[in-house]
């Protein structure tokens, strides 16, 4: 299962890089604890795939991101629990199941 999101990056996040973004993202995941599924591969990393990357110092409030799920979640259930561990300047707007 894919979760389709939108996220926002303001205020002083937005001077943080495209590669801290995903550490960030996987840092909630983690301690939301999460069923995203995990590649399988030397390096094992979350399967998180974003639509581009920002540059340094602008904000934005429509940012794209698909968390690939080992098994279903309610896309409500899966924004709420992620927003609650994601910092003050980067929030998770829409969450749904992509097809």
């Amino acid at each position: 299962m894919k979760l389709e999101t939108m996220f926002c990056k303001k205020g002083s996040l937005r001077y943080i890089s495209h590669l801290d973004i995903v550490r960030l993202f996987q840092r909630a995941v983690r301690r939301a604890e999460l069923k995203v599924s995990i590649s399988q591969g030397f390096t094992p990393h979350y399967r998180i795939g974003f639509s581009n990357a920002l540059k340094l110092g602008v904000e934005s409030e429509g940012e794209n991101a698909v968390f690939t799920m080992d098994g279903w979640m309610d896309p409500e259930e899966f924004k709420k629990r992620i927003n609650e561990k994601l910092p003050e300047g980067v929030k998770i707007i829409s969450c749904k199941k992509r097809f």
